[in-house]
């Protein structure tokens, strides 16, 4: 019985003892959490006041593609709102900027042309205001291709009347591409890690595959395209362009705010395990050596990650498909501009299409020093949106790129994805013959409206290569899952990262 009550006392003397401890070990947490608190609060404060000086320097300094446009105004006054937030948001204190089609208040929205200096934005469009909601810095705006590159055939990217020309960051006498050039030589020459750009075919994909980045053009619909300077109601989006597949994530959900769904959530690095993707042959034999090099290598790192590929060799209709989109743009360029012009301030004094054809060739010497703007002409012969036919071209070319294009491809053949090189490297600049593009993969989403999502895959003659994810309506989830398992495969073969 002794033994028992040594025992019960020794018990109870332990739970006495561990009590003490505990609300001391609470105590000293506690005390720890506050001054933590404190510190914390200063090295917040030092952390986030200080890049800004930094940041300016950089974005001042270091812009050697001539990649920024303008710098905004207010960026202490930013950095005090975001200060002033009661919580830490996704983007909180992150430089983002954009490209100068979108509207950032306060900020003219030029889309390239001189004829848009006026242009000044009264409130942001509502990408960017997300992007606001979400603590983002936005740091000003990028160089674009003008207009958007819809002015003539014979337009080099990267070139606009307002910035001049933006250049590769990987070589200076190579493109951009476009029209996203600056967002993309921005986030490729590290002044950011995020940039926003738009694209109608290829203009995010492009720059983005060329700049060496990440770059995700979303569903059509699925980012607001107010306050955006249009080309086609049916192909326009905006979209993040970025230096990591999580970082694309993060500011996708930041860009379509509210209650959007975490994208960063999906991203998984065994996300390509047992995944059947259908790789685009007719799509990715029109490549130099260098590019198919590349490519082999980056389906090798997929296959190593667990993805099975299956070869497809026939892809209907891409032809119709290509004509359809050209005559639904042109008649919805005019359509979409004339309401968009219609509606700016009244400092802004082109309110048409033939209002910006006549500017173009009253200042021809300044608008019009490489090349013309034989698509504006075109479009304006049109009946725009009052061409009866417009509404079955549209119908027709969604139908053949979507539901009988991507759609069918992915259920005949069990894949998940479609796979493609995203454009071949980089190609000297040439203001007066204009771009030379390899090939592209561009079309199919472009014009079906679905996502595509192109990551670096390598280098082809020391210049970046993408490689393309392209899936069904509303894939982006997916998409950027396997995108990010085939960015983390890559990361671990630096022989392959190398090249």
């Amino acid at each position: 019985m002794r033994e028992k009550g040594s025992r019960s006392a020794n018990v109870d003397g332990g739970l006495r003892w561990g009590l003490q401890y505990m609300v001391a070990a609470l105590v000293v947490a506690l005390l720890a959490i506050l001054v933590a608190g404190l510190f914390k609060r200063k090295a917040m404060n030092e952390v986030e006041l200080s890049p800004v000086s930094s940041m300016l320097e950089r974005l001042k300094e270091n812009d050697r593609c001539n990649a920024i446009l303008a710098i905004s105004p207010d960026l202490e006054g930013q950095l005090d709102a975001i200060e002033l937030l009661p919580e830490r948001r996704s983007l909180h204190g992150v430089p983002v900027l954009v490209k100068d089609n979108i509207d950032v208040k306060g900020m003219p929205t030029t889309g390239g042309s001189r004829a848009l200096l006026n242009n000044h934005a009264e409130t942001d469009a509502p990408v960017v205001a997300n992007m606001r909601t979400a603590g983002a810095l936005i740091a000003g705006k990028t160089n674009l291709s003008e207009w958007a590159n819809f002015r003539s055939t014979a337009s080099t990217s990267g070139w606009s009347s307002v910035g001049g020309l933006t250049t590769n960051p990987f070589d200076s006498s190579c493109s951009a591409c476009g029209s996203s050039s600056g967002s993309g030589a921005a986030v490729g020459s590290r002044l950011v890690d995020i940039a926003i750009g738009t694209e109608t075919d290829g203009s995010i994909t492009c720059p983005a595959a060329m700049c060496g980045i990440v770059g995700l053009k979303p569903t059509v619909g699925l980012l607001s395209c107010d306050g955006i300077v249009p080309i086609s109601a049916s192909q326009d989006t905006p979209g993040p362009m970025t230096r990591t597949v999580r970082m694309a994530a993060l500011a996708l959900s930041a860009m379509a705010g509210g209650d959007s769904a975490d994208y960063a959530a999906s991203l998984n690095m065994g996300a390509l395990e047992g995944i059947r993707l259908g790789v685009l042959t007719p799509l990715s034999g029109m490549y130099d050596d260098s590019v198919s090099a590349a490519f082999a290598a980056a389906r090798g790192t997929l296959e190593r990650a667990g993805a099975i590929l299956v070869e497809i060799h026939d892809l209907p209709n891409l032809r119709e498909i290509s004509r359809l989109e050209w005559q639904i743009l042109l008649r919805e360029f005019k359509r979409d501009l004339n309401v968009y012009l219609s509606g700016r301030p009244p400092s802004v004094t082109t309110r048409t299409l033939a209002d910006i054809i006549a500017y173009n060739k009253s200042h021809a010497s300044i608008m019009m020093p490489h090349f013309g703007q034989e698509i504006f002409e075109q479009s304006e012969e049109t009946e725009g949106g009052d061409d009866p036919e417009l509404p079955g071209l549209v119908a027709k070319a969604k139908r053949l790129a979507g539901r009988e294009g991507i759609d069918r491809l992915l259920a005949e053949n069990q894949c998940e994805a479609l796979i493609a090189p995203t454009t071949g490297r980089a190609f000297a600049i040439n203001l007066e013959g204009g771009d030379e593009f390899q090939g592209a993969c561009t079309t199919l989403p472009a014009v079906s409206g679905y996502p595509h999502l192109t990551v670096p895959m390598g280098k082809a003659d020391g210049l970046p290569v993408g490689l393309s994810f392209m899936g069904p309506e509303f894939s982006e989830a997916r998409l950027l899952a396997m995108g990010f398992a085939f960015e983390q495969a890559r990361r671990k073969e630096p022989s392959l990262t190398a090249k």
